[in-house]
C-alpha cells in the first residue's frame, strides 16, 4: 500500500483566526509543570513532540540539539540529588522573607515525572557549516533552546505538562550521562500528565514574581 500523501505538498496551509485564537490559547496554558501523575507516557507520544521539536529553526540549518531520555534510576537518582544539592545552595543564597518564600516552592517533579529527557547541544556539530556562527557562536545553544520550546509547545498540545529544571550543574549532569564532552546541557526536563490545570504561572500563584505588562519587553529606536 503506498504512503498516505503529505498534506504539505498542496501547498502552505491557511491560519484562520480560528486558528489563531486555538495557538492563543497554547501559549497562554504552556506552563512550567512540577506535579505530575504516575501515568506513563505513550512511547508514540512522545516521538511525535519530539518530530515537533525537530522542526525548530536552527542556526545555519545546523539541528545542534540533542535529546537524551534519562531512563536509568540510579541516574535519575544522581540527577535528582545534583537538584537537592543546588536547591539547598540556591535557597541559602536568600536571606529573610525571600529565603522563606523559596524554600515553600516547588522548583522540580524530578522524582514524579515519568520521563526525564536531558537537552544537549552539540558544540561540535558540523552541520551548517558555520553558517551564521562566526559572530554569533552562542547561536548553536539557541537553536537548541528553540527546539525545547517547540518541544514544550507540542507536548502541552498533546496533554503533557513539561518542567524545564535550571538548578543542576551542567559539568556534573554531562558527565553522569556519559555523553561526549563537546555536548553541552541545555535544560533537564521533566515531562508527564499534570496533576493539575492552571493558565498562571507557578511562581506568580505563590508571590515570587508578577508578569511584566507587555509594554515593558518593546523598546522604539
Amino acid at each position: 500500500m503506498p504512503d498516505a500523501p503529505d498534506p504539505r505538498e498542496n501547498g502552505p496551509p491557511v491560519f484562520d483566526a480560528a486558528f489563531r485564537a486555538r495557538l492563543g490559547d497554547l501559549f497562554a496554558w504552556r506552563r512550567d509543570v512540577r506535579r505530575f501523575r504516575a501515568d506513563p507516557v505513550e512511547e508514540e507520544v512522545l516521538r511525535a513532540c519530539l518530530g515537533l521539536a525537530a522542526l525548530a529553526p536552527s542556526v545555519g540549518n545546523s539541528q545542534p540539539w540533542r535529546f537524551v531520555r534519562v531512563s536509568d534510576p540510579a541516574r535519575r537518582a544522581a540527577v535528582t540529588a545534583d537538584f537537592e544539592r543546588c536547591n539547598a545552595a540556591a535557597r541559602d543564597s536568600y536571606t529573610d522573607a525571600r529565603r522563606a518564600l523559596y524554600a515553600g516552592l516547588k522548583l522540580a517533579g524530578l522524582k514524579e515525572a515519568p520521563v526525564h529527557l536531558a537537552v544537549f547541544c552539540d558544540g561540535a556539530t558540523e552541520a551548517g557549516h558555520g553558517l551564521g556562527r562566526a559572530t554569533m557562536p552562542e547561536m548553536l545553544r539557541y537553536s537548541a533552546v528553540a527546539a525545547v520550546h517547540a518541544f514544550w509547545l507540542a507536548a502541552r498540545a498533546h496533554g503533557l505538562g513539561v518542567g524545564w529544571v535550571s538548578i543542576l550543574e551542567p559539568a556534573r549532569i554531562t558527565r553522569l550521562l556519559d555523553v561526549p564532552e563537546a555536548w553541552d546541557l541545555v535544560a533537564y526536563l521533566c515531562v508527564g500528565r499534570p496533576q493539575e490545570e492552571h493558565a498562571d504561572p507557578e511562581l506568580v500563584r505563590h508571590g515570587w514574581q508578577a508578569r511584566a505588562p507587555e509594554s515593558a519587553h518593546l523598546h522604539e529606536r
